[in-house]
């Protein structure tokens, strides 16, 4: 059973990535494959943050008609 990763999981890894790649230890190749990685994980933290933004946006949009229809 696979488990979708958290979004503070994503950014741990992405940070460990980061300071790899920083530190140049590893190889061209590993370097590439690390930085394709990296993105792969950017991406789906974005994904995580937007989700989030339309999620408070219809909790917003939905308190604000709440407080018209009470006035």
């Amino acid at each position: 059973m696979s488990k979708e990763k958290t979004f503070e999981d994503n950014l741990k890894e992405l940070e460990n990535i980061v300071n790899l790649l920083e530190k140049g230890d590893v190889s061209l190749d590993e370097s590439i494959n690390k930085f394709e990685e990296g993105i792969k994980i950017s991406k789906a933290c974005n994904k995580k943050l937007e989700e989030a933004e339309k999620k408070i946006n219809i909790i917003i949009n939905g308190e604000e008609k709440e407080f018209d229809i009470e006035e």
